[in-house]
Parts: structure tokens; sequence; C-alpha cells
């Protein structure tokens, strides 16, 4: 399919909304980008313009995931649309809330301070958070019920929707790890309502690009990988179209369906081991033998599932 062939399916489905979101969201990360570069204030020791940057790439790619999505025939498409289009004014709103925050050198997420912007904007992300998880939420059911492609696809988007709801859902469980005091890009004290890390403080150092903390848990982790649950759900489901063409046990489509239902259930085993290692107050770079072994036995699981599979294509050819 071609750029011009998907928007024409975008607008035909009245996802407008989404691809304006996307096109806000990419413009937002351009800009943050020059940001990183020309703008040497930082918060928690990195720049202040790295949180709305991850956060435009992260909803310009969601957005632009949805909006594909939606265009597949399916029913209930009036109610999907309607909550597309909170998500997408939801999202454009919180994303352009945490761009503002930066530009003033302080912090979006749990800021305690009582001037009126600040004040406005925890409002704002009070209401606009449960937003995003509904409209997600109300999208999944929807589509649960249903057939949207072919059974690789169908099953790819189910497990993909419900992935990207349970990393929205964890990112509540970040307001249960304590209040901690710090200082904004000005030196201003600044008290914040909760935090993302386990164990430490958000100011300890971290990852590259990510900032993911490497001396504590981070609840970010799984939230992040839930979240794009969905992506990797769909470019699994193509490789394995892609694959069928040149791998002849591949070619039923009742095996790249049970294939699909494979990662879904390893990628899910994968965002619970992460979360279980991020409430041990682990850093991902320093698993012990514990969250190793729980790793290794995903991954026996998974290779043992896919050879049971295989091996039922191969014997019903």
């Amino acid at each position: 399919m071609t750029t011009l062939d998907l928007r024409s399916r975008i607008v035909e489905s009245r996802q407008v909304p989404l691809a304006v979101m996307v096109g806000a969201m990419t413009a937002l990360a351009l800009v943050c980008a020059v940001g990183l570069l020309v703008d040497d204030r930082t918060v928690l020791g990195v720049s202040v313009w790295l949180k709305p940057l991850k956060f435009a790439v992260s909803f310009a790619l969601y957005g632009a995931t949805l909006a594909w999505m939606l265009t597949l025939p399916h029913r209930g498409s009036r109610w999907t649309r309607a909550m597309a289009t909170v998500f997408a004014v939801t999202g454009i709103i919180d994303v352009g809330f945490i761009a503002v925050q930066a530009a003033r050198g302080t912090f979006s997420h749990f800021n305690t301070s009582d001037d009126a912007v600040n004040t406005i904007g925890q409002y704002v992300f009070m209401t606009g958070v449960p937003g995003l998880f509904v409209a997600n939420l109300v999208i999944a059911l929807i589509l649960l019920f249903q057939r949207v492609g072919d059974r690789p696809l169908t099953r790819a988007i189910h497990a993909g929707m419900f992935l990207a709801v349970a990393g929205m859902a964890l990112g509540y469980l970040m307001g249960f790890q304590g209040r901690q005091t710090t200082t904004d890009a000005s030196g201003r004290v600044v008290e914040l309502a909760a935090r993302h890390s386990v164990g430490v403080t958000d100011e300890n150092p971290g990852l590259p690009v990510t900032n993911w903390s490497t001396s504590g848990g981070d609840l970010r982790i799984p939230h992040f990988v839930g979240l794009h649950g969905l992506q990797v759900m769909l470019i699994g489901a193509l490789v394995l179209s892609v694959l069928a063409s040149r791998i002849p046990w591949l070619r039923s489509e009742g095996t790249r369906a049970s294939l699909t239902a494979v990662l879904a259930l390893a990628y899910a085993g994968l965002l619970a081991v992460l979360t279980w290692q991020a409430f041990r107050g682990q850093p991902l770079i320093h698993p012990d033998a514990l969250t190793l072994a729980a790793l290794g036995g995903l991954l026996a699981a998974t290779a043992l599932a896919v050879q049971v599979v295989r091996s039922r294509a191969e014997a019903g050819r």
C-alpha cells in the first residue's frame, strides 16, 4: 500500500483527528530535538526537552498504528472513531502540557507546585490520562468480538490492544512509590507527589536516551513495553506473512495464527517479568539469578511452543 492510499483510507474512515495528532507529535519531536541541541537546561540530570521528545515520538507511533488499524473494516466503527478522536484530542493536550512545562524548565508529572500553569496542567492530567486509558479499552473491547482481517492479523490486533491497555494501566502504579523533593532547571525546590523509580529516587543515573534507572527498579520500563505491544504484535503478524511465501510450514493461516498467540503469550510473560523486576528495585541492566531464571524459563517455554506448532503444521501437510 502506498502512502497516498493510506492517506485516502484514513480520510475515508474519518480518522483525521488521529492523523492531525500524528502530525502535531512529529512537529513537536523536531522542536524538541532542536531543543536538545541549543538548550542546556536540565531536570533530574537530563535535558528538559528529552521527556517531551520521548512522549511525542511514542504518541506519533501509537497514533499512526491506531489510525491504520481503524481503517480496517469492522463493526462499531462509529464508536471506535469517537474513541480515537478522544485519544487524539487528549493526547495533544497532555503532551502539549509536557512540552509547556519543559519550556518552563520544570516538571509535568506529579508536580505539586501551586502556580497557575502547573495547577491547570495537573487538572488536565487527572482528567486526560484516564481518557486515554478508557478510549483504548473501549476500542479493544469493540474489536475483541469480531474479525478485522485474516486470523493472524486479528489475533495480533486483539492481543496488541490489550497489551497496550495493560501498559497504560501500569503507569498508575507510579503513584504509589512515595513523594520526593528535587529541584527544577532554575534551582527551585519542587515536591513531586510520586516517582517512577523503586528503591531509589528519580535523581539517580539512568540509561542513555530512555533515562531508565541504572541503580534501582523503574516502572517506566514495563509501562513502555506494554504500550508498544500493539506495534510488536502487528510487526510479528507481518513478518509471519512475509515468511509464509518462503517457508512451507508457515503457509497455513491457522499455523500463523497459533504462532501469533505464542508471541502474545511470550510478550505478556516478558511484561510480567519486567514488572516483577522493577518492583523488586532491580535495574534492567543488572538482573539477578531469579530474573535470569524467569527469562530463561520464558524463552524455553516459547521455543517449545513454537516447536509444537511447527510439528503439528508439518504433520498436517
